[in-house]
């Protein structure tokens, strides 16, 4: 099958290209005027990293950086270690970075991208689903802090992103699974036909080289590429469209549930959760269905994702879900659906109702 190009347009235009065996596209989305070429990647899987270095070293000079594992990349420590890096390297505004890992390196390396110089160019090269079909797609770059979730960030757009699906066949499998709730999540904020392919396709049959993988994926980057053309440093759409805060459906409580589980949860697994969350939720404001809130519990555990969390007090969640980037004050805001395809802005929800959707999700009766 032949790749897939995704134009993303706006200021700064640029390409998703779907398909396998994509490296020897990276010299062509570089460009010819960059001379140096810093690697960030994954330091647990080095491996990985060696054909993107040997599509890079004949036309570049390349520097190397291994990062920590997931999240505990996306420090300021790290960030500054790769600055210095850079700098003793000689990096200039029209040298590059590419990213090669998950979503962690994404969201790492595109901060770094965008404060080395006060931004140079980056490349993504996703190597989980999660990646694909989220992070390294939008512009979107963070670190943590203490306080929260990607609280420190910047907007850089990639100067192009290759999904290339062969590096999702060594993927562990749960890793794959937890990348499917961002798929899921695109299907009920904007496409319908994501849903009905998770819902009719046998689960087991999902796996990297099938083609309703593909479709799914590329779906799903359709859904991103919509929203962020629309609205790309988030501040809102129209008539009543949360613009690109939709894209954070499910992510008020996945992040409050990562910062209580110290970032040790796919971050993909807290987002179900989320979705599930902000569906109970909005069925009792009164905006969602109740077919549809129980579409999302099946939805989301029948590619074997979590649809319940127990972990953490309700006081502590809601706490968490305070510093959510969405808050206004004293204020919390939620994406939620009126239907599928249908989002609107939830803001200062009835403590009752959350609490009612706490006791849902863990483990009590929808």
């Amino acid at each position: 099958m032949s790749d897939t190009v995704l134009p993303v347009t706006g200021a700064s235009p640029y390409d998703v290209v779907v398909g396998r065996d994509l490296l020897d596209r990276l010299p062509g989305t570089l460009g010819d005027d960059v001379e140096r070429v810093a690697l960030l990647h994954s330091g647990a899987h080095p491996e990985l990293a060696q054909p993107a270095l040997d599509a890079l070293v004949a036309e570049y000079d390349v520097l190397v950086l291994g990062l920590p594992d997931g999240e505990d990349a996306k420090t300021a420590a790290t960030a500054a270690d790769c600055w210095e890096a850079l700098g003793e390297r000689g990096f200039t505004r029209s040298d590059a970075v590419v990213s090669l890992g998950g979503g962690a390196v994404t969201d790492l390396a595109g901060f770094v991208a965008a404060t080395w110089l006060r931004g140079v160019s980056v490349v993504h090269v996703p190597t989980t689903l999660l990646g694909m079909v989220d992070a390294a797609v939008g512009g979107k770059t963070g670190i943590n802090t203490s306080a929260g979730k990607n609280l420190v960030g910047s907007f850089h757009e990639p100067a192009g992103v290759l999904c290339d699906l062969a590096m999702l066949d060594s993927l562990p499998r749960d890793d794959f699974v937890a990348g499917l709730a961002e798929v899921v999540k695109c299907g009920f904020i904007a496409d319908p036909r994501i849903l009905e392919l998770v819902e009719r396709t046998e689960p087991s049959t999902l796996v990297p080289d099938s083609p309703v993988v593909r479709e799914l994926v590329e779906r799903a980057i359709r859904v991103k590429i919509d929203v962020v053309v629309a609205d790309l440093k988030e501040t809102g759409g129209t008539e009543g469209h949360p613009g690109r805060e939709v894209l954070n459906y499910g992510h008020t409580l996945a992040h409050a549930i990562e910062r209580a589980e110290g970032y040790r949860m796919r971050h993909g697994d807290a987002v179900a959760i989320g979705c599930v969350y902000a569906a109970e939720l909005a069925g009792r404001a009164g905006l969602l269905d109740p077919a549809t809130v129980a579409r999302h519990h099946a939805a989301f555990a029948r590619v074997g994702l979590p649809t319940t969390y127990a972990g953490a007090s309700f006081d502590d969640l809601h706490a968490g879900m305070r510093v959510d980037k969405k808050a206004r004050g004293s204020q919390l805001r939620f994406v939620a659906l009126r239907g599928v395809g249908d989002p609107v802005v939830l803001a200062g929800p009835d403590e009752a109702d959350l609490r009612a959707a706490y006791d849902v999700i863990t483990g009590g009766t929808p």
